[in-house]
């Protein structure tokens, strides 16, 4: 049997193009029913008069025309979606599409970069950049302050193992070192004038006897360091006898038999000492200049 194509002379209404539609979605769901009708030309009027019987138990009329619109639509692959080709047209197309998506999964992703760049600069790089700056400000102090090339040389060590250790990102060593400097810049800034406690009713001297030798005396005047403003500095002194260092008030400077019995006799002479400036710590050097003759050791309890 021949069939004439449906080629309509104007647009087709809605409800034919949907009922052809339909049409073409009922075949897509009698698969065996299609392939065994379509397969064989001269059985297309079956396939037909099957839709029809199908269309009628439901209650539809369609026309001829119609049905013969759907299945011209099946075979010609109408109303049915092909993707196109993978290219990178589609994929840029499918990119731009999405690109809300996109542009949020992006704009989340730079957000947690700026909080982890923040957070990195906050939590390592500022707090060495910090330190780098304090060491530098500590050791120009130091080079400012010093009169003695001791300290410059001092302030010159611990810079450089400071600024090792932050390079190899050992910041406790470094701060530790910092710490260091910036005890020499506060050693090196104190002045004050080393006296002996003169005044009546106050221990101004002891001797002891040594553990290693028990025929022998320690000579110790009694000391304290005073600044320029009258004022009594606690400084930290090692104690020869322990080996330990303690910030005391007062502390005992080893002295010679001599020195010792002069003192005495000065303060028993009329209860004071007169002559009681022991040596005095300008700003700028590291230890006190002596007026009396001392090995430099001490004590800080008796």
């Amino acid at each position: 049997m021949t069939t004439t194509a449906f080629e309509p002379s104007r647009a087709a209404p809605l409800d034919d193009v949907m009922l052809a539609m339909d049409v073409v979605d009922t075949l897509r769901h009698q698969d065996s029913l299609v392939a065994r009708e379509l397969g064989e030309g001269e059985r297309e009027a079956d396939l037909l008069d099957r839709l029809r019987r199908l269309y009628a138990a439901q209650g539809i009329e369609v026309p001829d025309r119609i049905l013969h619109e759907g299945v011209a639509a099946l075979r010609e692959g109408r109303f049915t979606y092909t993707p196109p080709a993978d290219s990178w047209s589609v994929r840029w197309a499918r990119v731009y599409v999405r690109r809300g998506a996109y542009g949020r999964a992006l704009l989340a992703l730079l957000v947690v970069a700026v909080v982890v760049v923040v957070a990195y600069r906050a939590v390592v790089v500022a707090p060495r950049e910090a330190l780098v700056a304090d060491l530098g400000r500590a050791q120009a102090r130091v080079v400012e302050v010093a009169e003695v090339d001791a300290a410059v040389v001092q302030a010159e060590t611990l810079t450089a193992t400071a600024r090792a250790a932050v390079a190899s990102g050992d910041l406790p060593i470094a701060r530790t070192a910092l710490a260091d400097l910036e005890a020499l810049v506060a050693e090196l800034e104190v002045a004050y004038r080393l006296e002996i406690v003169a005044r009546p009713n106050e221990t101004t001297g002891v001797w002891r006897i040594p553990d290693a030798n028990e025929s022998a005396r320690n000579y110790y005047l009694i000391v304290e360091a005073v600044d320029p403003d009258g004022r009594v500095l606690e400084r930290p002194v090692r104690n020869e006898e322990t080996g330990t260092t303690s910030v005391v008030r007062r502390w005992g400077v080893r002295v010679d038999e001599a020195t010792f019995e002069r003192v005495v006799a000065d303060k028993q002479d009329d209860g004071i000492v007169q002559d009681y400036v022991f040596g005095e710590k300008p700003a700028g050097v590291l230890e006190p200049r002596y007026r009396f003759p001392t090995t430099g050791g001490a004590i800080t309890s008796w």
